[in-house]
């Protein structure tokens, strides 16, 4: 029984292992999230408003991959689509502040104002994982709304 527990327990760790390594894999990445809004921007572009911010708010639809997913915020702070929380859709969330006490959103629609295109840091809840993490996200100005999606660093 001896001769076997090495054998299970080296077994062990090289599964656990490549379980961590391939999970680390699954995050999206910054060329995978840009392609995503520019994605969603087309698609609000081409088939409208209502259409677009239904499909990225469809957890199933187009607009989701493993952690990546578009948000769409109106200028005045109110979600208009939300890929990970369709409970939000509707709310002003501009007074919302990270863990760290950062108002993203303000910051989120201040930046679409004055830059059009950006990358903007903050903390959020990683939609996999479960847990507060870094994030970039890449945003872009469309009309009086700004469309995002991110990275967990």
């Amino acid at each position: 029984m001896r001769a076997l527990f090495p054998s299970i327990a080296l077994a062990l760790a090289v599964g656990l292992s490549a379980g961590s390594a391939a999970a680390a894999g699954a995050n999206a990445t910054k060329d995978e999230a840009t392609a995503m809004v520019k994605k969603g921007v087309a698609f609000i572009r081409s088939s409208g408003k209502d259409a677009g911010y239904a499909e990225i708010t469809n957890k199933a639809g187009k607009f989701t991959d493993r952690d990546l997913y578009l948000v769409v915020y109106g200028l005045d702070g109110v979600v208009r689509a939300h890929g990970a929380n369709e409970k939000m859709v509707g709310k002003n969330l501009i007074e919302l502040k990270d863990v760290d006490g950062k108002a993203f959103v303000k910051e989120r629609v201040d930046l679409a104002q004055s830059q059009g295109t950006f990358w903007q840091d903050y903390k959020f809840t990683n939609p996999v994982t479960k847990k507060i993490e870094p994030k970039q996200m890449y945003c872009e100005k469309v009309d009086d709304t700004v469309v995002c999606g991110g990275i967990y660093k």
